[in-house]
């Protein structure tokens, strides 16, 4: 606004002195060279602008010429950056869509028109992958690396193609380069899987301190991951060092309420010292947060010393505290069926096998056995194991197409921590092996690998 008025200022005063200098009387002569010239005031003016506007525009012609192969060129490179951002749009969307012949055709026409561009590198490597060309991505992975840009993302590319051919040490390496440029999340929680697979727990758990402060991970995931490592070291040390397990698995309880496997070590722990009425109370403490089977199996049998009646007791006095739980039910037919008490052993099932409802496997198992404890082998009998061989599977821990007879920290597919959850497998699973003790890793046969109709565990 100020310019637009100094230049209107400006205006006047040079229309006020053109007009001024027009009207004053007189003459301009001029000799050169044997020649007299002589004018008037307003035809010298005149004659003076419109040379200055003649030697603007020779100058802007000059300049404009000058200029025309750069223009002409830079021309040329927006129309082949646009056809090769064209290409590359077309080839994203052949790799989302599975389409190896397009996809590689883009990279290829890609790289022809824009070589330096960041997505022509992602389109190559992505093609790659699609056609199974593992080398070729590595190399495209690779290239990215050299690129301060895309650094980080071929380090990632680098690291699932160590995974992909099961190079933990390759994979570790550019997890931890990653992780050295910026916390990213996928290397923070490679680095954790790292140290986790290795069974060096405690680096995995100064490595999630550190994750959760470069804010890498949020609270709620860094308390989960605190529980599952602690849990390890619990079990690790449970043997050797029992009060130093009971301490992490209480902590890992705090940290994760209700966590079966950190309460499962506490139990043990307590009981292997003769502290069976603490380690009773401890489960009771979990039962209305997690009626889980794993706890009421180590609850039950904290419980041999007790009389068959005695031992029912305690487990009314149980599932009081979880009445609704299928595992409350399951608790309460088992112990009555031990203590022969054949109605109250039906009535604690009655509700998981009423109308409407879809008993498991194990629903129908016990009402098997306790056809057989009051009748003895007969056709009851038949009907409810045929009933459980067709009954859906109760809850097993499951990780990645693996169930394993107990809970591990980590998956034996891929490593991945905190993989196991507590739920019903797929109707392919048949049959499952007596429980183990817990062990940290798992061995071929605490696992089942699940691959098809005719999967079953190993016995």
């Amino acid at each position: 606004m100020l310019f637009l008025l100094i230049f209107i200022v400006f205006l006047a005063f040079a229309t006020y002195g053109l007009e001024w200098l027009i009207q004053q009387p007189g003459s301009l002569t001029l000799e050169f060279a044997g020649r007299h010239l002589e004018a008037s005031i307003p035809v010298v003016i005149g004659g003076a602008l419109l040379s200055i506007a003649l030697i603007i525009l020779i100058w802007t012609l000059i300049v404009a010429l000058i200029k025309l192969p750069k223009r002409l060129v830079g021309g040329s490179r927006e129309r082949r950056r646009e056809r090769g951002l064209d290409v590359l749009s077309q080839g994203l969307v052949a790799v989302g869509a599975g389409d190896v012949t397009r996809a590689k055709k883009a990279a290829t026409l890609a790289h022809k028109l824009l070589p330096n561009e960041p997505l022509t590198q992602i389109l190559n490597a992505q093609a790659a992958q699609l056609s199974g060309d593992l080398q070729g991505a590595a190399k495209a992975f690779h290239k990215m690396t050299l690129n301060p840009e895309t650094k980080l993302l071929g380090l990632r590319g680098l690291h699932v193609e160590a995974k992909r051919r099961k190079d933990a040490e390759a994979a570790h390496h550019f997890a931890k380069e990653a992780h050295d440029i910026a916390p990213v999340p996928w290397a923070g929680g490679a680095l954790v899987e790292h140290h986790a697979g290795q069974g060096d727990w405690e680096k995995a758990r100064e490595t999630i301190e550190k994750n959760l402060q470069a804010k890498a991970i949020d609270q709620d995931t860094a308390q989960r991951q605190r529980a599952v490592v602690e849990t390890a070291l619990a079990m690790e040390q449970e043997r050797t060092q029992p009060h130093d397990a009971l301490h992490l698995a209480r902590l890992a309880l705090k940290r994760r309420p209700g966590f079966a496997p950190a309460a499962a070590v506490a139990f043990r722990v307590l009981v292997r010292h003769g502290d069976v009425k603490q380690a009773l109370k401890l489960i009771e403490s979990l039962w209305s947060k997690n009626a889980h089977a794993e706890l009421g199996a180590l609850y039950l049998e904290a419980l041999s010393s007790e009389t068959n009646s005695g031992r029912l007791a305690q487990i009314e006095k149980l599932i009081r505290l979880a009445p609704n739980a299928a595992e409350s039910r399951h608790l309460l037919a088992q112990a009555a069926l031990s203590a022969r008490d054949f109605n109250k052993a039906r009535q604690a099932l009655a509700p998981l096998l009423a109308e409407g409802q879809i008993p498991t496997a194990r629903s129908c198992l016990l009402m098997a056995e306790i056809e057989e404890a009051e009748n003895g082998a007969g056709g009851s009998v038949r009907e409810w194991l045929a009933k459980g061989s067709r009954a859906p599977r109760d809850p097993v821990w499951i990780a990645e197409n693996v169930v394993a007879k107990h809970w591990l920290p980590i998956s034996p597919a891929s490593g991945k921590l905190d993989a196991f959850d507590w739920k019903s497998p797929p109707d392919s699973i048949q049959r499952f092996g007596d429980p183990l003790e817990p062990q940290i890793t798992a061995a071929p046969s605490e696992i089942l690998e699940i691959t098809g109709p005719k999967a079953s565990a190993s016995s």
